[in-house]
C-alpha cells in the first residue's frame, strides 16, 4: 500500500499512467511487462511512477471483488475505457483509502479526459459515492479468482485449498533473492532485513528498487522466487558436469546452475529476454553458453548430463506477482499449452546423456501442464523413469510432495506465500 504523501502528491498525470498500465495488464499475455515501458508511465517522476504502478496493481489484485461492487451498481456497462476508470478509482478508495473527496474528484477528472468521457462524469460520481457510503468487502476469496479457474482448482486441489490459493491474490509478495554464494545466505538476509527460507533463498524485508539493495551491483544475488529455485537444485549437479538449460530466460535457473560450477548451455528463441541472461550472467560473474534458438528445433548433437526444462505454460502460478494473468487467461489456452509442452519435453529426453536427469516444470496450477503431461511422456518414452523427491528437497515445502515424488507447489504451501509450480524429476536408464 502507498504512503498517504505519495498519495497526495500524485496527480493526474500518474492516474492516466495507471490506466495505460491496467488497459496494457488486461488487453494481452507479458501485458503488464509491457506496460511497464510504456511512454506515459516513463515519463513520471520515480513518486509519481510508483504510484501509478501501486495503483494498477492494487486494482489487479482486488478486480473481481471490485468488479462485483461496480456491475451491483451499474444498469449497463459503460464503454471499456470508462470501466477501466471506474476500477481504479474503486482502488484508491477501498485499497489504498486514498481520501473520499481526492479519489472521487480525481477520477471524475480523468474520465473527463477520456474520449467519450465527458458525458460519464456524472455516473462514475454517483457510482464512486456510492462505493464510499457502503463499502463492499474485498477479501472475500469466492471473488478473488475468475469464477473459471476457481472451479477448476476446487476440482484439483479441493474446495478447501482452492480458498487458500485465491485469498493469496490479494496479498502483496516479499521479494525473493538466490545468493550466488549459499553460505552468504544468512548475512545477505540481515543485510535486507530478511529471512532464509529452506533450500537457501532469501526472502527479503526491504521494499523498492531492488537495484539499490545492498549486493545488487556486486552481483550478489539475483531476483528469483522460492518456488522457480527448487528446479535446478533438483538435478544435484556437480561442478564440471554438463547441464542444459532449456526455455532458459529471464535465467535465474542457468545462474543457479552456473554458481554451483555446471558448464551450461542455456537456450531460448527470445533474444530480447535472452539479452537479459547475458546482462545477469556478466553482473555476477558467472559464465555460460547463450544459444537463442528454439528448444524443440534446436540443431546440435550434444548430450548433456542434465536437462531443465521450465516449459512455456499457463502460468496461473505466478499470479502474487502477475496477478493479470488470471485475467488474460482462458480455458482454450490449456490444451495448446499442453501440445507445446509435449514437443519441449520430447526434445528435452533426447538431449539426456545415459544415466542422466531431466527435470520439467512449469509454474502453472493445472493439471494437464503437471502431472498429466509427466505421465503422458513416462507412458510414450521407453527408458526414463521418476526419481522421486524426498520430503523437503530442494527446499521445497513437505506438504508440496506428490504420493508418486514429484511435486506440486501451491501458494499457500509456504508462510508468506509462494509461486504455484509443478516439478518432477526423472532419469535416463544407463
Amino acid at each position: 500500500m502507498t504512503s498517504p504523501e505519495l498519495q497526495d502528491a500524485a496527480g493526474l498525470p500518474a492516474r492516466a499512467a495507471a490506466l495505460d498500465l491496467l488497459d496494457a495488464a488486461l488487453s494481452r499475455r507479458a501485458g503488464l511487462e509491457e506496460g511497464l515501458n510504456h511512454p506515459s508511465l516513463a515519463a513520471l517522476a520515480p513518486r509519481d511512477r510508483a504510484f501509478a504502478r501501486a495503483l494498477a496493481m492494487a486494482t489487479l489484485r482486488r478486480l473481481g471483488p471490485i468488479d462485483a461492487a461496480l456491475q451491483a451498481r451499474l444498469k449497463k456497462p459503460p464503454p471499456d475505457r470508462i470501466v477501466q476508470v471506474l476500477r481504479l478509482g474503486a482502488a484508491q478508495l477501498l485499497v489504498l483509502k486514498t481520501p473520499a473527496h481526492a479519489a472521487v474528484s480525481a477520477t471524475v477528472d480523468l474520465c473527463a479526459r477520456q474520449k467519450g468521457g465527458q458525458p460519464f462524469k456524472g455516473l462514475v460520481n454517483a457510482v464512486l459515492r456510492g462505493l464510499v457510503r457502503e463499502p463492499p468487502e474485498l477479501d472475500d476469496p469466492d471473488l478473488l479468482a475468475p469464477q473459471w479457474l476457481a472451479a477448476r482448482w476446487r476440482s484439483a486441489f479441493g474446495p478447501e485449498a482452492a480458498r487458500a490459493m485465491a485469498a493469496m491474490i490479494a496479498q502483496e509478495p516479499a521479494t525473493d533473492l538466490s545468493p550466488k554464494d549459499p553460505a552468504a545466505a544468512a548475512s545477505l538476509a540481515a543485510r535486507l532485513d530478511g529471512q532464509v527460507l529452506p533450500g537457501g533463498t532469501v526472502r527479503a524485508g526491504l521494499k523498492g528498487e531492488v537495484s539499490s539493495w545492498p549486493g545488487f551491483a556486486e552481483g550478489g544475488w539475483w531476483v528469483q522466487d522460492a518456488s522457480a529455485a527448487v528446479p535446478a537444485r533438483l538435478l544435484g549437479i556437480e561442478a564440471g558436469r554438463t547441464a542444459l538449460d532449456l526455455c532458459a530466460a529471464p535465467g535465474g535457473k542457468t545462474l543457479q546452475l552456473a554458481a554451483m560450477g555446471a558448464r551450461v548451455t542455456a537456450v531460448d528463441k527470445s533474444a530480447g529476454r535472452l539479452k537479459r541472461v547475458s546482462e545477469n550472467l556478466a553482473r555476477t560473474g558467472l559464465s555460460a553458453e547463450v544459444v537463442c534458438a528454439d528448444a524443440a528445433e534446436w540443431r546440435d548433437a550434444r548430450r548433456f548430463d542434465a536437462v531443465l526444462l521450465d516449459a512455456p505454460c499457463s502460468a496461473t502460478g505466478t499470479y502474487r506477482r502477475h496477478p493479470d494473468v488470471l485475467w488474460v487467461a482462458s480455458p482454450a489456452d490449456v490444451p495448446k499449452l499442453a501440445a507445446l509442452q509435449a514437443r519441449l519435453l520430447d526434445a528435452a529426453a533426447r538431449r539426456v546423456a545415459d544415466g542422466g536427469r531431466l527435470v520439467y516444470c512449469v509454474c502453472s496450477l493445472e493439471p494437464e501442464e503437471g502431472e498429466a503431461q509427466v505421465a503422458a511422456f513416462l507412458k510414450r518414452t521407453p527408458g526414463f523413469v521418476l526419481e522421486p523427491m524426498a520430503p523437503g528437497e530442494g527446499g521445497a515445502p513437505e506438504a508440496s510432495l506428490l504420493p508418486d515424488g514429484t511435486l506440486r507447489i501451491l501458494p499457500h504451501h509456504r508462510d508468506g506465500g509462494t509461486d504455484g509450480f509443478f516439478i518432477a524429476r526423472m532419469r535416463r536408464g544407463a
